[in-house]
Protein backbone atom coordinates (compact mmCIF):
# COMPACT_ATOMS: atom_id res chain seq x y z
CA UNK A 1 0.00 0.00 0.00
CA UNK A 2 1.10 3.27 -1.42
CA UNK A 3 1.28 5.85 1.75
CA UNK A 4 2.85 9.68 1.07
CA UNK A 5 6.26 10.19 3.13
CA UNK A 6 8.94 12.77 3.09
CA UNK A 7 12.78 13.08 3.42
CA UNK A 8 14.42 16.24 4.23
CA UNK A 9 17.65 16.04 2.23
CA UNK A 10 20.85 17.91 1.73
CA UNK A 11 22.71 19.02 -1.17
CA UNK A 12 19.83 20.05 -3.46
CA UNK A 13 20.48 22.33 -5.75
CA UNK A 14 18.72 22.79 -8.86
CA UNK A 15 16.47 20.69 -11.82
CA UNK A 16 19.90 18.27 -12.71
CA UNK A 17 19.39 17.05 -8.73
CA UNK A 18 15.46 16.93 -10.03
CA UNK A 19 16.09 15.10 -12.94
CA UNK A 20 18.85 12.53 -10.85
CA UNK A 21 15.68 12.17 -8.20
CA UNK A 22 13.29 10.58 -10.43
CA UNK A 23 15.63 8.75 -12.77
CA UNK A 24 16.86 6.93 -9.42
CA UNK A 25 13.86 6.91 -6.98
CA UNK A 26 11.37 5.28 -9.39
CA UNK A 27 13.81 2.81 -10.71
CA UNK A 28 12.70 1.31 -7.12
CA UNK A 29 9.98 -0.97 -6.96
CA UNK A 30 6.68 0.13 -5.35
CA UNK A 31 8.16 3.34 -5.56
CA UNK A 32 4.55 5.36 -7.22
CA UNK A 33 5.64 9.19 -7.87
CA UNK A 34 8.22 11.26 -6.48
CA UNK A 35 7.81 14.74 -6.37
CA UNK A 36 10.99 17.48 -5.55
CA UNK A 37 10.35 20.32 -2.73
CA UNK A 38 13.26 22.75 -3.37
CA UNK A 39 11.73 25.30 -1.48
CA UNK A 40 11.59 22.66 1.71
CA UNK A 41 14.75 20.94 0.18
CA UNK A 42 12.99 17.49 0.51
CA UNK A 43 11.47 15.04 -1.29
CA UNK A 44 7.84 13.66 -1.37
CA UNK A 45 7.28 9.88 -2.35
CA UNK A 46 4.25 7.95 -2.65
CA UNK A 47 5.72 4.68 -1.54
CA UNK A 48 5.44 1.94 1.05
CA UNK A 49 6.99 3.11 4.47
CA UNK A 50 8.58 -0.14 4.74
CA UNK A 51 10.62 1.15 1.53
CA UNK A 52 11.98 3.96 3.46
CA UNK A 53 15.57 2.46 4.06
CA UNK A 54 15.94 1.72 0.67
CA UNK A 55 15.05 5.62 -0.29
CA UNK A 56 17.37 6.76 2.20
CA UNK A 57 20.24 4.77 1.31
CA UNK A 58 19.55 5.61 -2.57
CA UNK A 59 19.26 9.22 -2.19
CA UNK A 60 22.18 9.21 -0.13
CA UNK A 61 24.26 7.05 -3.07
CA UNK A 62 23.67 9.65 -5.40
CA UNK A 63 25.05 12.43 -3.23
CA UNK A 64 21.74 14.09 -0.95
CA UNK A 65 21.63 12.77 2.09
CA UNK A 66 18.99 12.59 4.67
CA UNK A 67 19.43 15.89 6.44
CA UNK A 68 21.56 15.35 9.45
CA UNK A 69 22.57 12.28 8.54
CA UNK A 70 26.43 12.62 7.48
CA UNK A 71 28.97 15.06 8.96
CA UNK A 72 32.78 15.42 9.03
CA UNK A 73 34.63 13.25 5.88
CA UNK A 74 31.69 11.65 4.69
CA UNK A 75 29.97 14.94 4.31
CA UNK A 76 32.79 16.38 2.20
CA UNK A 77 32.49 12.66 -0.01
CA UNK A 78 28.87 13.21 -0.38
CA UNK A 79 29.04 16.94 -1.59
CA UNK A 80 31.34 15.74 -4.04
CA UNK A 81 28.59 12.93 -5.28
CA UNK A 82 26.09 15.37 -5.29
CA UNK A 83 27.73 17.83 -7.81
CA UNK A 84 28.55 14.99 -10.04
CA UNK A 85 24.75 13.76 -10.24
CA UNK A 86 23.55 17.31 -10.88
CA UNK A 87 25.96 17.66 -13.81
CA UNK A 88 24.37 14.32 -15.01
CA UNK A 89 21.24 15.43 -14.11
CA UNK A 90 21.39 18.45 -16.39
CA UNK A 91 22.85 16.94 -19.27
CA UNK A 92 20.59 13.72 -19.45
Amino acid sequence: MANQMTVEIENLKCDGCENMFLKGLMSIAGVAGVIVDHAQKAVVLEADTKLRPQIVAKLLGMGYPEKGSVAGLDKGIVTAKSFVSCAIGRIS
